[in-house]
């Protein structure tokens, strides 16, 4: 655990990385039996290294089978490597634009020498062709295509509603948000709170829903991760939870997303997690206002479902008529999740699908047995590497995260020891444990301080603190605050009125009865004579 997650690694290195599991991936797939040393040899060429490196990444790969296993662990930056500089970025990037992305289709060797020529005129180090070709990758395929008018690439890479299949499970999946049809309550108050927002994925082959996330907050990177974490893991225990029967035995990592053009979809980290666990993105062509009619019509059913609740907010304007959704929402978030859940798994799967002609959970079972199921090799790696994370500062009762406070045994010798602020990662879904990367490197998991408190999600704990702080403000006396606060203020006008008194000396000069001139002199009392000794005689 004390490897860097995947976001966090250098650009470059991570290039590397990425174009060397494409290679073995490839290499690894038409060879069942044993290798021989001309295949290798071949593979050594192709990743310009040496036949013993080849060798070595090709067992890194076997043993880790992630892209987070070929990175580069040497300090600092790899031989060689140099960071472009902002004016060769800005010829690289003009050079694309004015040249290659034209009609005239010029191919990739040709910007090559273009961009090279560009550099030398200048003065500059011309780049390597495959920082080039890197930085020509990074634009999406579909708007390349049209740019330079290859009309069949558009086509390939336009997703048309009935007509996008797959032909086994998990082969591509559909991710998508919606913003649901009805307003859920609060938990204690039982008051209108919102309408939330859905986020569901789906096998395309088999029409089986992988996963589901509900939420108050508007769709992010934290919304699709954790659907896809709900996606890709057993369900069992948290069907449980819920004390829901029915199975759900979808489970295991897609081949390939298929998403929107959505900021969530672009984060560095999510992508990145991806390509460290195999996952493909594919994204929604530019300025399509649909990508994909399965998950549509899949979130359109669950929508119409909603519609028989109460709060329901229909889908238009003349559905709705004169119903008051927020007087009579009835349903908490929880309550909603659970009917959802109940609505897929005991009627959505097992009902004939208009489009497979049987029910989604048979078509499932039929095909499950034929590939085998791929799981995360490191199952704490990948789920960390998808949550959402702040950063806090370890004080000596533990660290303090959206007003909870957790502990772990092997954070005391942390205490006091480093002024860094430690990454923390968090499940908004149950906030009753965080994972703590210590000053070493390390993830520790870390529970309430108090392990008698239940477990909560983060909009509960949120929502729970708001409520505790405007209950304290109406418990508060202000009268009370007031008064106390003008005799204080007068107490202290009092006391420097006469402090001041006393230094000025002045009539106000308080008088002793020590005479300040000798010891034994006092005020009223006549010392020069004596005083009689009177023996006590008892």
């Amino acid at each position: 655990m004390s490897d860097p997650l995947p976001d966090e690694v250098d650009e470059a290195l991570w290039d590397e990385a990425c174009r060397r599991a494409d290679a073995i991936r490839e290499f690894l797939k038409h060879r069942t039996g044993k290798m021989t040393a001309g295949d290798v040899a071949l593979l050594a060429t192709e990743l310009e290294v040496s036949r013993a490196t080849a060798y070595r990444l090709i067992k890194l790969f076997r043993a880790g089978g992630t892209v987070m296993s070929l990175v580069d662990r040497k300090r600092g930056r790899p031989q060689g490597h140099r960071v472009l500089d902002d004016q060769r970025e800005e010829i690289i990037r003009t050079t694309i634009n004015r040249y290659y992305l034209t009609r005239n289709r010029p191919t990739v060797s040709q910007l090559v020498r273009d961009v090279q020529t560009n550099c030398m005129s200048a003065g500059l180090k011309p780049p390597h062709r495959r920082t080039i070709k890197a930085r020509l990758e990074e634009i999406d395929l579909q708007k390349r295509a049209k740019r330079r008018g290859e009309t069949e690439i558009v086509k390939q890479t336009q997703a048309v509603p009935g007509v996008f299949a797959a032909s086994r499970p998990l082969q591509v999946v559909q991710v998508d948000h919606t913003k649901a049809d009805i307003f859920v309550v609060d938990e204690e108050t039982r008051q209108p709170i919102g309408r939330p927002w859905l986020t569901l994925a789906m096998d395309v082959c088999s029409r089986m829903v992988t996963g589901f996330y509900l939420t108050m907050d508007a769709p992010s990177r934290l919304s699709t991760s954790l659907c896809l974490l709900h996606s890709v893991f057993d369900k069992s225990a948290w069907l449980r939870e819920r004390e829901i029967t029915e199975p759900w035995p979808v489970a295991g990592l897609p081949e390939t997303l298929h998403v929107d053009n959505g900021a969530d979809f672009r984060s560095r980290a999510f992508k990145r997690g991806c390509q460290d666990a195999g996952i493909a993105i594919a994204w929604r062509p530019p300025a399509e206002p649909r990508f994909g009619g399965h998950i549509e019509r899949l979130i359109g059913t669950q929508m119409g479902k909603l519609h028989l609740l109460p709060g329901t907010t229909f889908s238009s304007a003349q559905e709705l008529g004169e119903y008051d959704s927020k007087r009579h929402s009835a349903l908490t978030l929880r309550e909603l999740e659970r009917y959802i859940v109940l609505d897929i798994v005991g009627s959505y799967h097992q009902s004939i699908h208009s489009s497979l002609g049987r029910p989604p959970i048979a078509v499932w079972r039929e095909h499950e047995g034929e590939i085998p199921l791929r799981l995360p090799q490191d199952r704490m790696r990948f789920w960390l590497a998808f949550l959402p994370e702040q950063e806090r500062t370890l004080r000596p009762n533990g660290i303090h995260l959206f007003g909870l406070r957790y502990w772990s045994a092997a954070l005391s010798a942390d205490v006091g020891r480093s002024n860094r602020r430690l990454l923390v990662k968090y499940d908004p879904r149950d906030m009753a444990r965080i994972f703590v990367r210590r000053p070493s490197g390390n993830f520790v998991e870390a529970r309430y301080a108090d392990l008698t408190l239940p477990s909560v999600t983060l909009h509960e704990a949120v929502a729970a603190r708001r409520t505790l702080l405007a209950k304290g403000r109406q418990e508060i006396n202000t009268r009370a605050i007031v008064g106390t606060a003008i005799a204080q203020r007068q107490l202290v006008d009092a006391a420097t009125k006469k402090t001041a008194a006393v230094r000025r000396g002045g009539a106000g000069k308080p008088k002793t009865n020590v005479d300040d001139r000798g010891w034994g002199s006092l005020r009223g009392i006549d010392s020069s004579k004596p005083v009689p000794f009177v023996e006590d005689t008892e």
